[in-house]
């Protein structure tokens, strides 16, 4: 293991802020190399997906494309790169043992569409006990307050899990009651980024994200989620919930 990966105090960080930045985590050769990828992904594979594993802000212009689900199920590289990369090695670092590999996910917020991400934690949606996992932001884009950077609670991870009710935001059906109380305002850390840069948080890690206020600029991102080998999905109420959810954004003419 790197001494990247081996450096205790970068565990202690996560462990007591609920979150880390590995600035460059991929840069030069290897950044160019996965950008192209992507670009390939978005070009060839995106607009085959069936509706319930690609959104756009507005269906009918795929120029506004939000979020894709399960990449590394459409594409033997991207597969490859959730199961057997350096990523899955961090993961295993701040968690402390082995990993299940849950999803690879695009995110983007297109310039003047994107909407805000509301507050959240995602281990709400992931259904764990115990609720061990995280969840990895890739940068793929320069990200700052214009655009949509994240926005962390800093050790919010520590007090449990909050209410959630849900949203009308699509690909974040749930976010927290009440939020922000004042402790919230108090501890919140805005994390800007560059392409390359990758942020980590604890999936009790309360988060979330302006709007694109950009009348230019995209904010891409990769999302890597990692549950710990210690715990179990209620995979019936996981299924059953995704089901119902499907069945709502159809209705509503989401997707």
């Amino acid at each position: 293991m790197s001494q990247l990966f081996s450096d205790l105090a970068l565990r202690q960080v996560f462990e007591s802020d609920g979150f880390v930045v590995f600035p460059e985590f991929v840069c030069g050769e290897e950044l160019i190399e996965l950008t192209s990828h992507v670009d390939r992904f978005l070009k060839t594979i995106a607009p085959t997906l069936p509706p319930d594993q690609v959104f756009y802000e507005d269906k009918e212009d795929p120029t506004t494309l939000k979020q894709i689900q399960q990449m590394g199920d459409h594409d033997a590289w991207f597969n490859k790169l959730c199961l057997s990369s350096r990523f899955r090695t961090i993961a295993e670092f701040l968690l402390e043992g082995p990993v299940v590999p849950k999803n690879l996910q695009f995110f983007n917020k297109p310039p003047r569409v994107g909407q805000p991400t509301p507050a959240h934690q995602d281990g709400y949606y992931f259904m764990l006990d115990p609720c061990e996992a995280v969840t990895m932001w890739f940068a793929l884009d320069e990200v700052d307050e214009e655009n949509g950077c994240v926005r962390y609670v800093k050790g919010s991870h520590l007090a449990g899990m909050r209410q959630h009710a849900r949203t009308k935001t699509l690909g974040f059906s749930q976010g927290i009651v009440g939020f922000p109380e004042h402790q919230d305002l108090q501890d919140e850390i805005s994390c800007p980024a560059k392409s390359g840069d990758l942020l980590v948080h604890h999936a009790l890690t309360i988060h979330r994200a302006a709007g694109n206020q950009s009348a230019t600029r995209n904010r891409r991102a990769l999302g890597f989620i990692y549950y710990s080998e210690k715990s179990r999905e209620n995979r019936l109420a996981h299924q059953a919930y995704q089901r119902q959810l499907s069945e709502e954004m159809k209705q509503s003419g989401q997707i």
